[in-house]
Formats: structure tokens, sequence, C-alpha cells
């Protein structure tokens, strides 16, 4: 079988997960996987790596050059989600006291290796002390020291940083290429910037889909087989939750015998109180992602959903409730108030329970070291139909003759 010109193969692991890719660069010879690899965003290339057998891994590394496998080595030591995961090995380093001559004949050679977009000094223990710009060393006078040319204290990165902490950090910044330095100040490798914000796209788009069970590896070109494999287990999950919900309506169902308008009104009170609490998990998780939250103000978040559970419940459920009054007197039903009374209460109660659970399942899952995000949309839903159900159905057997 023929193998895939290097720009198609490219192209084809680009598009999908990194299960995705290596499956692809199996059939492909040690040489073009290991030069897509290297073009590769290097936290994905990494997780290729990962998710590659040993026999053509092993094949693959041996066309890469060794400062980029000592490189990827050394990125792991680091949190997957950080920015040690993204580093690139460090190019065009020199000593403070070579002269602007040699450093830019070092650079010419250099250049037909990387791409070069900074230079950097650094000591003789490898710590950081200044950025070189290709601009002022083109007009520099040849003679003329490193030290005296160079950016002395750049800003620089923690390996350790998570991507979404980095971020905030240059985002007013936008410099093509970021040092990465550890506590003692040695410089550890490079993170080019369009590779950070690369993968915390990623991450974000990938946000929405955990929250109903679509993992992160998943994207539009990937098999149908691999697709179900994601996906199913959460929908199984998802239907035994919905039995939770339907025992709740069974507990109730000589309720719904005897008044059977009340079916009427349980989708309204799951829909609304779903999209409360759908409201409340959006900004926990926009907070989380963007840092907005921080330590200490979680409470203050739970006690604002809930406020803005209530008071929207109170307005929303005077609407539902002229709503049931209105079909309760066209039904002729003589207890028209009371049931429009006992929506009223279960609209508030519902919004109020929906709030709260849409700002602590997030908080919870953070607790136990999961994904916040991970399938809480799927918690959150179970929560609101009991609540939404339970409540209406329990208070109308409660208030009503």
């Amino acid at each position: 079988m023929k193998e895939a010109p290097l720009e198609t193969l490219l192209a084809e692991v680009s598009k999908g997960g990194a299960k995705n890719a290596a499956a692809l660069l199996k059939t492909a010879s040690g040489e073009n996987a290991a030069e897509v690899l290297q073009q590769l965003n290097p936290m994905f290339a990494q997780q290729v790596l990962e998710e590659m057998d040993e026999v053509p891994r092993t094949a693959a590394m041996n066309f890469v050059p060794l400062a980029k496998v000592r490189q990827w080595q050394a990125n792991r030591e680091f949190p997957e989600d950080s920015v040690g995961w993204l580093m690139e090995p460090p190019v065009a380093v020199f000593s403070p006291e070579l002269t602007v001559h040699d450093a830019i004949e070092e650079l010419r050679l250099l250049a037909k290796q990387a791409f070069i977009t900074y230079a950097y000094v650094t000591d003789g223990e490898g710590r950081l002390l200044g950025l070189l710009v290709m601009r002022d060393l083109m007009l520099a006078r040849p003679e003329t020291k490193l030290r005296d040319v160079m950016v002395p204290e750049p800003f620089t990165l923690d390996p350790s940083l998570e991507l979404t902490d980095a971020m905030k950090l240059v985002v007013n910044k936008h410099y093509p290429v970021y040092p990465v330095c550890d506590a003692a100040g040695k410089l550890l490798g490079l993170v080019r910037g369009q590779n950070l914000f690369e993968a915390r796209a990623i991450e974000i788009s990938a946000q929405v889909g955990s929250m109903v069970g679509v993992e992160k590896e998943e994207r539009f070109s990937t098999p149908l087989l691999r697709s179900l494999r994601f996906r199913h287990p959460w929908l199984q999950i998802n239907l035994a939750t919905c039995f939770v919900a339907a025992a709740v309506v069974g507990v109730f169902q000589e309720t719904l015998d005897r008044l059977v308008l009340l079916a009427v009104f349980l989708p309204v009170l799951s829909g609304q109180s779903g999209n409360t609490g759908c409201q409340a998990l959006a900004v926990a998780l926009r907070g989380m992602t963007l840092g907005d939250l921080k330590a200490g103000e979680e409470r203050q978040l739970v006690i604002k959903e809930g406020l803005l559970g209530l008071f929207n419940g109170m307005l929303v459920g005077v609407s539902a409730a002229i709503g049931m009054w209105i079909y309760a007197w066209m039904k002729g039903n003589p207890n028209a108030l009371t049931l429009a009374a006992v929506v009223w209460l279960a609209m508030v109660v519902s919004c109020v329970v929906s709030g709260l659970c849409g700002a602590l399942i997030p908080l919870l899952l953070r607790r136990i070291g999961a994904d916040p995000a991970t399938a809480s949309s799927i918690f959150l839903t179970t929560g609101t139909d009991v609540v939404s159900m339970g409540t209406f159905l329990g208070l109308a057997t409660w208030m009503l003759p």
C-alpha cells in the first residue's frame, strides 16, 4: 500500500484526536512520522506519542533530533495541562562574554536548522540573564559584548503554570516566543505564543462537549465506532439517572391519576428549572476557566446563584401560576387557585435548588480532582428533574384534597 504524501498525512493527523493520529502514524514510515510529530503542537505531539504502539513510536523517535527527544522527556515531569508540556528545546543560547560578531556568525548556522526569533544569554549554570533582539544585534558594533546588548531580566513563564493562568499573564504581551525558567532562573525551554493559545483554545472548545459526556478526544473526523465508545457510556449513565426521576413520578402516581392536568405542567417545571441550572453552571465554569473565581469565593458564587434562582423562580412562577389557573379553570377544576399556588411554590423551590446545583456541581467535581465540566449537565439535569417533579407532585398531594 502506497504511503500518503507528507502534507496529506500532516493534514489528516491534525484534524483528529491523539488516538486517531496514532492510528494514522502507525502506517507511516518512521521518517515521515517523525516529521509530522515535529510539526505538531508540542503538547499534542506528546499526547500522540503516548497513544502510539512501541514499535512505530520507536521507529519515529529514531528520526527526531536528540535535543527534541530530551526536551519531550523533560516535559513529562510537569502536569499535562501546563506550560511545561509546550516547551521546545532552547536554541541560540550564548554566553554574556561572546561578541556580537561571533553571535551573528553562530546565528547564521543555527538559522539553517531552526526558526529563530530571539537569542538568549545565560551564565555558566544555565540561568537566563537576558534576551537578544535581532534588530539590536544587527545595529550593535561587532566587538560589543552580548551582556551590553541584551535585554536584562526578560519576561519568563513557569513550567508548572496552568495554561489558563499562563494565558492571563501573556494576554497583553503578544510575544512570539516565551522563555520558560524554573524557580532558580535556569532556562528550561521555549514556548511559542501560537502553540500556547492553540492548546488553550482546544481545551476551551472541548468544554462544551464535556458537559454532556463528549470526550476531548472526539472530533468531526473521529471514526463512527470510536465516537460510539466515547459517548455511549455516558448515555447509559444518563438513562440510569432518568430512571431516578421516573421513580419520583411513580411515587406520586395516585395523585397524577386523580389530577391528570398536573402532568401537563411537569415538562414546564422541568424545563424551567433545567435552564436556571444551566445558566448557573455556565457562569461557574466560565469563572473557573478564565480564573475569575478565586479561592475562597466559592461560597459567594453559591449564594449569588441561589438568590438568582429565588428571584427568577418568584417572577417566572407568577406567569406559570397564571397559566395553571387558566388551564384548571377551563377544565372546570374547583381547585384552580390552589393548583396555581402549588405551581408557584414548586417553581420557586425548583429554581432555587437548580441555581445551587449549577454552582455546586462543578465545584464538587473540582474538589474531588475531576474535570469540572465532565458530564456536569447530566448530573445537573438529574438533580433539577428530581427536585422539580418531586416538589410539584409532593405539594399537590399535600395541598389538594
